[in-house]
């Protein structure tokens, strides 16, 4: 569900854009921290229904010994770019937020694969979510160019 609602995050942009419907991006913050609140239940849920409260020291073993579980920790660390959306962080932060902000963007691309290696599988689900992302950042091809000047 984190997945989806990071792609419905990113989806905002292009659709207000494109669609001209300007009072969609209101609604983008609040698909962000859904996003980050699924994502905090998914860890959440991993480190206390398959470690066991008992077995808690081990999650660091785990992060170590599968690197899918690396990758979805990192994906969730920067999903912590939640704690910046409220007022008195992006104050703090100025013009820095936005340039922290466009870490997202690592984010769908490190979360397909997480998805995709961790049911150890080949199945469509993940692919499609991949192949959403990929068709997302090339909506935001301008964007990404800019960076490169």
């Amino acid at each position: 569900m984190a997945l989806k609602l990071l792609l419905a995050t990113l989806m905002v942009t292009p659709l207000a854009r494109y669609g001209k419907q300007s009072l969609l991006i209101r609604c983008r913050r609040m698909l962000g921290l859904w996003c980050f609140a699924w994502a905090t239940l998914h860890l959440t849920s991993y480190a206390l229904l398959e470690l066991g409260l008992a077995n808690l020291a081990l999650l660091g073993q785990e992060l170590i010994n599968r690197p899918y579980l690396t990758l979805g920790a990192l994906s969730w660390l920067l999903l912590a770019l939640a704690a910046t959306s409220f007022q008195a962080a992006q104050r703090t932060l100025g013009s820095h937020r936005q340039r922290l902000h466009n870490l997202i963007y690592v984010i769908a691309v490190l979360a397909p694969i997480h998805y995709l290696w961790s049911v150890k599988i080949l199945s469509p689900q993940p692919m499609i979510y991949g192949l959403s992302t990929l068709f997302l950042l090339a909506l935001r091809y301008k964007k990404f160019r800019q960076w490169w000047r």
